[in-house]
């Protein structure tokens, strides 16, 4: 798919799926602003990171008002920065738990409402790359699985918000792929009782997640929003 032209920012731009997400769009000819608390690696002129911790509200508004300023708009939001853990819930520290909703919840409403606003006049897209977690409920995932959970509500809701702006809302949810997230993300044994519970039992590739991702930033879904899809063959 060709994003010439297109101006992208992607959270948690760092590593792992965000990073891969920002390689993706930059092959296929967008300009892209990566967001994260950490620096980024990638080297490439059309690429501008910009450090942000997306749960510090303030932060992102200042973030968005230098984007808009350069930029004058921003074509898709990727929702990708997330943080996780594997521990049980009777034993999962506060700060924890706490720090699982200021990014995945708080921070995907802050900045999700910051791009909407850039995206008033000319339309978008936001997809929120969230996880099969919401529906499969691992253990060891209770504070990730819900704010999962909680990603695709608010996804629903401001689809029903934003669309009289020409800006649709999705959620591409994705099964396990071979990233740090996935080492952070549980013992071997209960990745692997996950990929054995799906249709299609093996770890999702980058390619994957491309054709989700494409087919919500594409014109020809401009007639879906508020919709989730899920890799590896979990339903809701």
């Amino acid at each position: 798919m060709n994003y010439t032209n297109r101006v992208v920012v992607v959270t948690g731009a760092r590593e792992g799926v965000g990073r891969m997400i920002c390689s993706h769009f930059l092959e296929e000819g967008a300009a892209v602003i990566g967001l994260s608390r950490g620096e980024s690696s990638i080297d490439h002129p059309r690429y501008v990171h910009i450090p942000t911790d997306i749960g510090r509200n303030d932060q992102v508004r200042t973030t968005f008002g230098t984007i808009g300023k350069a930029f004058g708009k921003v074509d898709y939001l990727i929702n990708c920065a997330a943080v996780s853990s594997s521990t049980f819930a009777l034993i999962m520290p506060v700060a924890g738990a706490e720090e699982m909703v200021a990014t995945n919840i708080l921070g995907l409403l802050y900045v999700s409402r910051e791009a909407a606003k850039l995206m008033r006049r000319e339309g978008g897209r936001i997809v929120n790359i969230g996880s099969i977690h919401s529906q499969i409920a691992p253990i060891g995932a209770s504070m990730y699985a819900a704010t999962k959970s909680a990603q695709e509500t608010m996804a629903k809701v401001l689809s029903k918000e934003c669309a009289s702006w020409g800006v649709t809302v999705n959620t591409l949810a994705l099964s396990p792929i071979e990233t740090s997230m996935l080492r952070k993300s549980g013992t071997p044994e209960v990745v692997k009782a996950v990929i054995d519970g799906l249709t299609f039992p093996r770890l999702a590739e980058p390619e994957d997640v491309f054709a989700g991702l494409d087919f919500f930033c594409s014109d020809r879904a401009s007639f879906f929003t508020g919709q989730c899809l899920y890799l590896g063959g979990v339903h809701e």
